[in-house]
C-alpha cells in the first residue's frame, strides 16, 4: 500500500520507476557531500548515476520530472548544479585557479550558448507556424520550407546540455592524473561544439525567414478547397484534446467515407491533430476563429458535430449550412440528451430510446428536430450466435470514467470496482478490463481503484501461471516484433509521421485511396495475432487504442459496464450485459431513469447477485433476459433494415438537398429585392 501511494505522489508507473526516483535522489544529494568531502571517485559515482537516471526518467516516468519542473527543478537547473558542485570539487582538491577560471568561463559560456540557441529556436519555431495544418490536400505550392535537421531542431535542450560531458569527463580525468591537459581538451569540445550547434542553427534561421505569410497559406487552402468542394463537414473541438477524446473524431470516420457527398474533417486543436486515424478525407486542424473564419467553404450544406463544446459556435454562425449534433454514442448520460443541442438544426440518434431521451427535456427539442439514423459503426460487431466460446467465460469490464464533475459521476471503478473483480476472480473466469481513457483524470479515488484491478488481475495471471501460460507468455514476446511492426505500418498510413504540423502540411498531398484494403488486413492480423498470442485463459489489461473496444466485444461472452454509451453499443451483439447499480436503486427506478437498463441484469453494489447473471453465461437456457434483449436492440439501435449506413446517408443527403433548396430560394428572394431597388 505505501508503494502504491509513493508511486501516486511521485507520478511513476511501476516500482522499478520509484527505485529510479530514489537513485536520481541519492545521486544528486551526494554530489555536494562528496564535493566537499573532498571524494573524486565517489563524486564521479555520483555524477554518473544521476546523468543516466536523469535520462532513464525523461523516457520512463515523464510525469515525475514533469513535476519537477513544476516544483523550479528543471533539467537546466539540475545540469547548473551538477556543474557548480563539481566546481567546488575542484576547488577542494586544490586545483590551480587558471584551470578553476577556465572551467568557470567555458561552463559559462557552454549555459550563454545554450540560452542563445534557446532564443534562435523560438525564433524559427514561430515563423514555423501555420494558420492551418493540413492533410490530405495537395500543398505542395504552398511555399512551406524544410524545417532544420532532427538533430538540431528536436530536444534541442537535452543535446545541447550534455555538451558539458567532455568538459566534466577531462576536469575529472585531469583531477585523478594530476595533469591539465585533459581538462583543456574537454573545455574546448564542449565549448567549440556549443559554438558549432549555434552556428548551424542560425544558418538554418535564414531559411526559415522564407516562410509564407499566414495569408498566403489560407490562399493555398482556399484553392486547393476550391478544386475539392467539399459538401459535409465534422467539425471537432475539445479544450483538453489529446488520444483521450480522438475516439469521438475516428469512430465516424469510416462512416464519412462512405458517404454520397464530399466529406471535410475540421479540427480545432493540433493535439488532436497527431491522433487522427487514417483517412483518405481532407483534414484542416485551424486553432484561431479568426483563420476559421477566412476558409471558403461555399458548398458545405452540412455540418455534423461528435461532441458539444464551446468553440462550436465558431463553426455554428455558418448560416448557410445545417448544422447536427451526432454525438459520440448514445448513451444515458446528460451527453445525450443536454438542452444545448437545441442549437442545432437537427438532432441525430441511433433509435426510439434516443428520440425518447431527448423528449424527457421538456419544452428544450422539438420532436420534428430528431432523426433516427442507427449506428453505423456497429457493423463489426458478431452476433451471440457468430460467437465461440472458449474454455472459461469471458467477462469484459469496461467501467466509465468520473465525468467532469460528481453530478455525472457514473464509475463503479470507485464504490465497487475492487470487490467486483475479487468477486470475478471467485467466480473462475477469465476478465478483459479496459477502463475509459479518462480514468482518473479527475478523481485520485478512481485512479487508485484502477491500479488496484490492475494489480489483481495481475497477481492472479502470476499466481495460475503453468508451463503452459509461460509458453503462451512466451509466444506473445515473439510476436510482439510482429505486431510492432503492423502497428508502425498502421501509423504510417493514418499519416502520423515524424515532423511538426508544418512539416506534414508541407510534405499533405492527395493520397491513394487504394490502402483501404491493406488498413483492415492489417487491423484483422493484429487482433488475431494479439488474442492468440495472450491465449484464452489469461486476464487482459486494455489501455492503448488496441485491441478496439468491438474486438473487446467479440472477445467476451458478457459484458458489465456502468450507465454509458458502451452499454447501448454492446447491445448490438445480443449478448447478455451488466449495468452496475452501485447507489442500490430499487429496480423498477433504476430502469426507470436509464433507458439502457431495459436489457440488463443489474448488478448491486456488494455484487450478491454476480452468480446467478453469471448463469446466462454459463447456462444460456436459463437467461431470462435474453427475449428482452432482442426487442431492446431495435429500441436502442433502430431497425436492421435499412442498415445504418444507408439510413445516415439518406439522412446528409435530405438535410444537404434541403440546404441548397433554403439557399437558392434565399437567392432568388435577394435578386428580386434588388429588381425593385432598381426598378
Amino acid at each position: 500500500m505505501m508503494v502504491r501511494w509513493l508511486c501516486a505522489a511521485l507520478r511513476v508507473r511501476a516500482k522499478t520507476d520509484l527505485l529510479l526516483v530514489f537513485l536520481f535522489a541519492a545521486g544528486f544529494a551526494a554530489l555536494p557531500v562528496f564535493a566537499l568531502l573532498p571524494s573524486l571517485w565517489g563524486f564521479a559515482a555520483a555524477s554518473a548515476v544521476s546523468y543516466v537516471v536523469d535520462e532513464a526518467l525523461h523516457v520512463r516516468a515523464p510525469q515525475f520530472v514533469r513535476r519537477l519542473a513544476a516544483l523550479q527543478l528543471d533539467r537546466t537547473l539540475r545540469f547548473a548544479f551538477r556543474t557548480l558542485m563539481l566546481l567546488a570539487l575542484a576547488d577542494r582538491t586544490g586545483a590551480p585557479d587558471r584551470v578553476l577560471v577556465a572551467g568557470l568561463a567555458v561552463f559559462g559560456a557552454h549555459f550563454t550558448l545554450v540560452m542563445l540557441y534557446s532564443a534562435v529556436h523560438h525564433a524559427i519555431s514561430r515563423r514555423r507556424v501555420l494558420p492551418v495544418a493540413v492533410r490530405n490536400l495537395d500543398m505542395s505550392g504552398s511555399g512551406i520550407e524544410k524545417p532544420p535537421p532532427a538533430y538540431l531542431y528536436r530536444r534541442f535542450l537535452r543535446k545541447l546540455l550534455h555538451l558539458d560531458l567532455p568538459a566534466h569527463v577531462g576536469l575529472l580525468v585531469a583531477l585523478a592524473a594530476g595533469t591539465w591537459y585533459p581538462a583543456v581538451i574537454g573545455y574546448a569540445l564542449t565549448a567549440g561544439s556549443a559554438l558549432a550547434a549555434v552556428v548551424a542553427l542560425l544558418i538554418a534561421f535564414r531559411r526559415a525567414r522564407r516562410m509564407p505569410a499566414k495569408d498566403e497559406v489560407i490562399a493555398e487552402v482556399n484553392r486547393q478547397l476550391g478544386g475539392y468542394r467539399p459538401e459535409v463537414a465534422l467539425y471537432f473541438s475539445f479544450a483538453a484534446v489529446s488520444r483521450d477524446f480522438m475516439y469521438q473524431v475516428n469512430m465516424w470516420i469510416e462512416t464519412l467515407e462512405q458517404l454520397d457527398r464530399r466529406p471535410l474533417i475540421i479540427l480545432r486543436e493540433q493535439a488532436s491533430f497527431r491522433y487522427l486515424s487514417r483517412t483518405w478525407i481532407p483534414v484542416l486542424c485551424v486553432p484561431k476563429a479568426d483563420d476559421l473564419a477566412e476558409l471558403e467553404l461555399p458548398d458545405v450544406r452540412v455540418v455534423l458535430y461528435p461532441g458539444n463544446a464551446g468553440k462550436n459556435v465558431h463553426m455554428l454562425r455558418v448560416a448557410e449550412a445545417k448544422h447536427v449534433f451526432i454525438g459520440h454514442g448514445d448513451s444515458d448520460k446528460l451527453a445525450s440528451s443536454n438542452r444545448v443541442s437545441k442549437v442545432y438544426d437537427e438532432i441525430w440518434v441511433a433509435g426510439r430510446a434516443g428520440r425518447d431521451r431527448y423528449q424527457r427535456v421538456r419544452h428544450a427539442i422539438s420532436d420534428g428536430a430528431i432523426v433516427e439514423v442507427g449506428r453505423p459503426q456497429l457493423s463489426s460487431i458478431r452476433l451471440h450466435t457468430e460467437h465461440v466460446p472458449g474454455p472459461l467465460p469471458v467477462v469484459l469490464y469496461a467501467p466509465t470514467w468520473e465525468g467532469w464533475s460528481d453530478d455525472d459521476c457514473h464509475t463503479s471503478l470507485i464504490p465497487m470496482g475492487v470487490p467486483l473483480i475479487e468477486k470475478l476472480l471467485a467466480e473462475n473466469v477469465r476478465i478483459i478490463y479496459k477502463p475509459h481513457p479518462l480514468t482518473g483524470r479527475r478523481s485520485p479515488e478512481a485512479a487508485a481503484a484502477d491500479r488496484a484491478v490492475r494489480d489483481l488481475l495481475g497477481n492472479d495471471n502470476e499466481r495460475h501461471e503453468s508451463a503452459h501460460t509461460r509458453a503462451q507468455a512466451q509466444a506473445a514476446l515473439v510476436v510482439g516484433t510482429r505486431l510492432r511492426e503492423i502497428r508502425a505500418r498502421i501509423d504510417e498510413l493514418a499519416g502520423r509521421h515524424s515532423g511538426d504540423h508544418t512539416q506534414q502540411t508541407r510534405d499533405s498531398r492527395v493520397p491513394d485511396r487504394g490502402d483501404t484494403a491493406e488498413w483492415h488486413a492489417l487491423h484483422n492480423e493484429w487482433h488475431r495475432l494479439f488474442w492468440e498470442s495472450h491465449g484464452p485463459v489469461r486476464h487482459q489489461v486494455i489501455l492503448g487504442q488496441l485491441p478496439t473496444l468491438y474486438a473487446c466485444f467479440n472477445q467476451a461472452d458478457m459484458l458489465i459496464s456502468d450507465v454509458s454509451s458502451v452499454v447501448a453499443d454492446f447491445v448490438a451483439s445480443l449478448k447478455p450485459y451488466v449495468l452496475t447499480n452501485a447507489h442500490d436503486l430499487p429496480d423498477d427506478d433504476f430502469r426507470a431513469a436509464y433507458t439502457t437498463a431495459g436489457g440488463a441484469y443489474l448488478l448491486d453494489r456488494d455484487c450478491t447477485r454476480l452468480p446467478e447473471i453469471l448463469r446466462a453465461v454459463r447456462e444460456p437456457r436459463h437467461d431470462p433476459m435474453a427475449p428482452l434483449r432482442h426487442d431492446f436492440k431495435e429500441y436502442v439501435l433502430g431497425a436492421d433494415r435499412p442498415t445504418s449506413m444507408e439510413r445516415f446517408n439518406t439522412a446528409v443527403n435530405t438535410l444537404a438537398d434541403r440546404a441548397a433548396a433554403e439557399r437558392g430560394e434565399y437567392r432568388a428572394d435577394g435578386d428580386q429585392q434588388t429588381v425593385r431597388e432598381l426598378a
